[in-house]
């Protein structure tokens, strides 16, 4: 194992605010293993229903219900709904859920070299 070498840290953590911390407020968002996952699904195959998401992630109704609501709640995705008899909706990524995908590019690479 290599010793830390402060000179490899982005000048951005410099300064970091740990009280206040952007990627512990990005974490409370996104940092859960189904979070990704589910996004990473829209950035695959576009908007998707909420069985198609269920069946393709093998994840219970329940996880995925509760994950789908908050990734609502934080503005990452939104609900569209395409019938009104009955209700019908899917959901698509927002403009702040099209930002993760350089964030899932990333952790993609990471995972090739390193996972």
């Amino acid at each position: 194992m290599t010793e830390f070498d402060p000179s490899l840290l982005p000048p951005e953590l410099a300064g970091i605010d740990r009280d206040n911390c952007p990627i512990m407020r990005s974490l409370g968002v996104l940092g859960d293993p189904w979070s990704l996952l589910i996004l990473r699904e829209f950035f695959l195959d576009g908007p998707r229903k909420f069985k198609d998401l269920e069946v393709g992630l093998k994840v219970s109704p329940n996880t995925l219900s509760t994950r789908l609501k908050k990734l609502e709640e934080h503005g990452v995705l939104k609900k569209r709904f395409y019938s009104s008899h009955p209700p019908r909706a899917d959901y698509v990524l927002t403009e702040k859920g099209q930002a993760v995908g350089p964030i899932l590019l990333e952790l993609l690479k990471w995972g090739e070299a390193f996972g």
